[in-house]
């Protein structure tokens, strides 16, 4: 590892200490160096509070002039809810400036470090880029498609079942596993599930770990057959709810979810369900810029066949239920060839207790 690298890398762990506030912007984080000493860093800590270049620069215990900044991602350079970070490290004197990753917004991308290298300041770029987009993976889909990241989470036993013939789930998966699935909500801006979901389980679809935001709480029901007593309505816990149905839904059931405070959006249907594609389009609108679909086999089913899916995350507990008729985490109709399987890449596993986690992403070039 080089020297850039290495203090590229303490700027990308400083920048995930975010994880979950910074909706709509990125994790940012910042190093300072000068001869051969960090002298400050920070990061961006949530939306509309200073960026991590200002951190970095105000927590430095000597002047900064003629020192290098490590940064994950370029430097902004326009006027937002704060001035620009490029303006700021040229007033500043700053030596040299090491970025990870170009704003991925194709409007402004290379205008912050243009604007640098103007000034007469060294710029140098792609010192672990990848490790910084994977960190930003959320942001970087959003900025440029206006629709949510979504990831597929589930857990299965050994055997691939979700529930078992009776649909009894709980619990297949250990407390551990629960527990490090309540902070991937906490760092994802909405949960989505299906109407059939809510009327097996009533889950809350609350995040339970202290000091994590909720994510807005999002329904697919075409009919609206929701119960006015379900969690996701009676208990707020300053969680938002979006339900999205059809117009196939009873308007006086409407306006009496509204009246509740619920949103509901009318979307077009498909196969007499919510079309996917138009619910991801009016998800983005509402702001919600990544998603956990913490849906049963069919919604699963339904998202990977219209193409919404972009990662993976499988809790598989050492456990085996067996049964014909027990519940699968993909239903549907599947494919008709293992040649047409869905394929993943970056495969990556991790122990949990005596459960095994997944990740994964779809891939795109393949499906």
């Amino acid at each position: 590892m080089t020297t850039d690298e290495s203090y590229m890398k303490r700027a990308l762990y400083l920048a995930a200490q975010a994880k979950g506030h910074t909706s709509p912007n990125p994790m940012v984080g910042a190093v300072i160096v000068k001869d051969g000493r960090i002298i400050g860093e920070g990061y961006h800590h949530q939306a509309g509070e200073p960026h991590a270049e200002v951190n970095a620069i105000n927590s430095a215990d000597e002047p900064v002039e003629g020192a290098t900044i490590y940064v994950t991602l370029e430097p902004c350079s326009h006027y937002g809810r704060t001035p620009p970070c490029s303006d700021l490290i040229i007033d500043k004197k700053l030596k040299r400036v090491v970025v990870a990753a170009l704003d991925p917004n194709p409007v402004v991308s290379g205008s912050g470090i243009e604007r640098i290298r103007n000034a007469g300041i060294e710029v140098v770029t792609g010192v672990l880029e990848e490790e910084s987009r994977k960190l930003n993976e959320v942001f970087n889909y959003f900025i440029t498609t206006r629709s949510p990241f979504v990831v597929m989470k589930y857990a299965m036993t050994l055997d691939g079942k979700i529930a078992t013939e009776t649909g009894e789930s709980k619990w297949i998966s250990s407390v551990a596993s629960r527990n490090h699935a309540h902070h991937l909500r906490g760092q994802l801006s909405g949960i989505m599930v299906g109407i059939g979901t809510i009327l097996k389980d009533d889950p809350r679809l609350t995040c339970r770990v202290d000091g994590l935001p909720q994510p807005v709480r999002i329904v697919m029901d075409s009919q609206l057959k929701i119960p006015m007593d379900a969690r996701v309505l009676t208990e707020q816990n300053k969680a938002e709810t979006l339900i999205l149905t059809t117009d196939q839904a009873p308007s006086a059931k409407k306006e009496a979810l509204e009246k509740r405070g619920v949103m509901v959006k009318i979307v077009k249907e498909s196969d007499g369900h919510v079309d996917l594609d138009e619910a991801m389009r009016i998800i983005g609108e509402y702001g919600v810029d990544s998603l956990l679909l913490e849906g049963g086999g069919t919604l699963n089913g339904a998202a990977l066949k219209a193409g919404i899916v972009h990662k993976l995350s499988v809790y598989i507990a050492p456990k085996l239920l067996g049964g014909a008729e027990a519940i699968s985490p993909v239903m549907g109709h599947g494919v008709q060839h293992v040649t047409d399987a869905y394929k993943v890449k970056s495969v990556e596993t991790t122990r949990i207790e005596d459960d095994l986690h997944i990740e994964a992403y779809i891939d795109r070039s393949e499906n």
